[in-house]
C-alpha cells in the first residue's frame, strides 16, 4: 500500500489580507520559527510519504525559498520526490477556480505517479498527525473518500468548507459545504484520502461538467448524487484552523498554553521540521520583563513583553511594552513604544514612543517592511 501527497499552498489566501498579500498561505510564518507548510510536509514525511506535489498559483517565491531542496524534511527535489506544481510549470495561466481545476492542471503529475493512494492537504489547518493510520483506516473502511474531521469546531458561526454529520458508528449521514454548521456536525480539517485512479477519474469528469470545487463538486456531489461512500476519520489531537486573520492571531497566542504547544510540537515520532537557521540565543537586557511569551532565538529584548509571540531577531527597545501581540522576524520596536493586540509582519519598524493598540477581536495588522 503506497501513498503520495498533494498540498494546496494558496487556500484561504484572500481571507488573511496583508499577511498573504505577497506570500502563499503555506509560507505564512507561525510560532516564532516555522511556516505553515512545515506541518503538512512534516506529517507526510513522518508517515513515510516521500512523493509530494505542492500546488501553488502565485506569490510562491518565498515558499520555494523556504523549502529549498527539501532536505530539512528528508525529501529530494525532483521527479519522484518533492515537486512544485506551479501554473508556469503546468501551462496554466491565471487563478484556479477551485481545487479540482488545480488538480486537473496537475493531471500529468498524477498520471506518471505509481502510488495507490493520495493524501490531499490544505495549508490552513495546523496539526501533528499520523497519516499512515488514516490511510490504513481508509483502506479498511472500503470508502471512496475519507475526510479527517475534528469535533468542537462547528459552532453555528464559523463557515466551513465542509462539515459532516455521522451516526453512532461514525458513518457519514450528511454532508454540508460553505455552511455555518451547528455543534452536531464535525468540521473537515482539509485532509482527504482517495485512490489515485479514482481521483483522476473524478477530477476529469467534474471539470468536463464545469465543476471545480472539491468539497462541493466531488465530495458532496458524490455522496448525494452518485452513491460515493464517504468515511469520516476523527482526529482527537490539537488542530488549529488558521483560515482568517483573527484565527491566525488567536492561534498564535494559543502557543503560550502548554497543552497547545505540546500538542503540536511534543508528539512522539511526529516532529515538525522547518528550515534550519543558526542564530545566537535571545538576549534579555538587565531591565527587561518577559512574561508568558514564546521567544525565538536571535532576539534582543530590553523592554517588556506579555502574552506575545516574538519571532527570530526581534529588537525590543528599552522602555517599550508589547502585550497580546505577534511580532514576526526582524521587527524593531523603538524605545518607549506601546503595542497591544498587534500583528507585525517581517521587518516592520516602530518609531520610539509610538502607541499602537488593537483589540483581541480586531488586531492591528502591519504589512512587511512598514515604518510606523
Amino acid at each position: 500500500m503506497t501513498t503520495m501527497g498533494i498540498i494546496f499552498a494558496n487556500i484561504y489566501d484572500s481571507s488573511l489580507g496583508e499577511l498573504t498579500n505577497k506570500r502563499t498561505m503555506a509560507s505564512l510564518p507561525y510560532g516564532g520559527r516555522y511556516r505553515q507548510i512545515d506541518f503538512s510536509l512534516s506529517n507526510m514525511t513522518n508517515s513515510a510519504i516521500r512523493h509530494i506535489g505542492i500546488i501553488t498559483k502565485y506569490n510562491y517565491q518565498s515558499l520555494m525559498n523556504h523549502i529549498g531542496s527539501g532536505q530539512e524534511w528528508d525529501l529530494e527535489l525532483g521527479e519522484g520526490g518533492l515537486e512544485f506544481l506551479t501554473p508556469f510549470a503546468m501551462g496554466h495561466n491565471g487563478s484556479y477556480r477551485g481545487k479540482l481545476e488545480a488538480l486537473d492542471s496537475a493531471m500529468n503529475f498524477l498520471k506518471i505517479s505509481t502510488e495507490e493512494y493520495v493524501v490531499l492537504a490544505d495549508s490552513g489547518v495546523l496539526c501533528a498527525i499520523n497519516l499512515e493510520k488514516i490511510v490504513e483506516a481508509h483502506a479498511a473502511s472500503g470508502a471512496d473518500v475519507t475526510v479527517v474531521v475534528k469535533d468542537g469546531i462547528c459552532n453555528g458561526q464559523k463557515q466551513l468548507d465542509l462539515a459532516v454529520k455521522v451516526d453512532a458508528d461514525d458513518r457519514v449521514t450528511d454532508v454540508a459545504v460553505d455552511y455555518c454548521a451547528g455543534e452536531q456536525y464535525l468540521a473537515s480539517m482539509g485532509l482527504f484520502v482517495i485512490r489515485r485512479e479514482l481521483l483522476m477519474r473524478e477530477v476529469t469528469e467534474a471539470v468536463a461538467h464545469n465543476r471545480y470545487h472539491f468539497e462541493r463538486d466531488l465530495v458532496m456531489h458524490g455522496f448525494a448524487e452518485t452513491g460515493m461512500k464517504v468515511n469520516a476519520y476523527r482526529y482527537d489531537g490539537v488542530a488549529l484552523f488558521n483560515e482568517s486573520t483573527t484565527e491566525f492571531f488567536h492561534n498564535s497566542l494559543a502557543l503560550i498554553r502548554p497543552e497547545i504547544r505540546h500538542g503540536l510540537f511534543a508528539r512522539e515520532d511526529l516532529t515538525i521540521y522547518t528550515k534550519v537557521r543558526d542564530e545566537v540565543p535571545a538576549y534579555y537586557g538587565e531591565h527587561s520583563e518577559i512574561d508568558d511569551c514564546v521567544v525565538a532565538d536571535g532576539c534582543v529584548l530590553e523592554g517588556s513583553a506579555v502574552n506575545s509571540v516574538l519571532f527570530r531577531s526581534v529588537k525590543l527597545g528599552e522602555g517599550a511594552s508589547v502585550r497580546n501581540s505577534v511580532i514576526m522576524q526582524r521587527c524593531t520596536i523603538g524605545e518607549g513604544a506601546d503595542l497591544e493586540c498587534v500583528i507585525m509582519d517581517m521587518d516592520v519598524v516602530v518609531r520610539p514612543g509610538a502607541v499602537l493598540r488593537g483589540t483581541m477581536d480586531h488586531p492591528l495588522v502591519f504589512k512587511r517592511g512598514e515604518v510606523v
